[in-house]
């Protein structure tokens, strides 16, 4: 079975408060690691959590406020001093280059390894990444500044061979590959064994999406429609729901809102505001909506 899991290395919004570190993330698919945006400190959390930063083959930047972003340049300058040499795929908001190449130019840093960068947009969705096994888009937030939430969808995913009953007809281990790809197997005596009857129908295909910093708003709604982990941010509690508008934030209620509307199946709060030492109450306020919401909480993986 493909691995299709998000690790959460910070969830915290604008400053570290309570062991909680800025927002970032991590998708394993089939052990191809991504990071979803890179708020301070976010190398020594993926030393913490034991992932090869060598590994990650694409970094996904939301917007350029820095709880999102200022551990970008540590976490490239540490790979260049690591010796990596495999290209890094970078996406966020065009003014990102700008940022890098002034930090660069300043600390006389020519990396060792080639950095892609790829521009995000924000006037609707774009695919940034796709192969037959997935794809992931980019879709317009509404924040104080251009922002943009990332998607995930698995590809068709390959039926599953019935072992026992190819074990029972003695079907040749070098033909059971076939019967996965829909050919039937004709054994000596010419009788035909059809692939539909020794296989089990496809598990449906998951998906995960990443809401960074937003206003609610039914925007973005079609983006994420019917997605199967939804993040979201949750700055707030819902009596502060005048502050999350003022300052382009979502509060719990309303990303349980969100997640019931887009029929989300599991929704994951996080960005929480520094005035909250105890997280229980925005998980309560959220489940009051959406029972399948969970706090998104640092160092555990959570499975799409």
């Amino acid at each position: 079975m493909t691995r299709f899991e998000v690790l959460i290395l910070g969830n915290s919004s604008a400053t570290p408060m309570y062991g909680r570190h800025p927002t970032a993330q991590i998708v394993n698919f089939n052990e191809q690691l991504f990071l979803i945006d890179c708020g301070e400190g976010t190398q020594m959390q993926l030393f913490r959590y034991g992932i090869r930063s060598n590994k990650i083959s694409h970094v996904f930047i939301s917007h350029l406020h820095g709880d999102h972003y200022l551990g970008l340049v540590g976490l490239l300058s540490s790979q260049h001093l690591m010796g990596r040499r495999a290209d890094l795929h970078l996406y966020g908001p065009p003014p990102l280059k700008e940022i890098l190449d002034l930090q660069f130019k300043h600390s006389d840093t020519q990396l060792r390894y080639r950095l892609i960068f790829h521009p995000t947009r924000t006037d609707g969705v774009d695919v940034l990444f796709e192969t037959p096994a997935l794809k992931i888009s980019s879709f317009p937030l509404r924040h104080r500044i251009a922002c943009t939430g990332f998607r995930f969808d698995e590809g068709k995913r390959a039926v599953t061979l019935n072992g026992d009953e190819a074990e029972r007809l003695a079907i040749p281990m070098s033909y059971r590959k076939l019967l996965k790809r829909g050919i039937d197997y004709v054994d000596a005596d010419g009788q035909v064994h059809r692939a539909i009857d020794l296989t089990f129908p496809a598990p449906p295909s998951r998906s995960y999406a990443y809401c960074s910093d937003t206003v609610m708003t039914d925007e973005y709604f079609g983006a994420i429609k019917g997605v199967d982990l939804l993040y979201h941010e949750s700055t707030f509690l819902h009596d502060m729901v005048d502050r999350a508008k003022e300052t382009f934030h979502t509060t719990s209620l309303e990303a349980a809102q969100v997640a019931r509307t887009v029929q989300a199946k599991k929704l994951l709060l996080g960005h929480y505001s520094a005035r909250y030492k105890d997280l229980q109450p925005l998980l309560d306020e959220s489940r009051t909506v959406f029972t399948e919401t969970f706090l998104s909480e640092e160092g555990k993986w959570f499975l799409v």
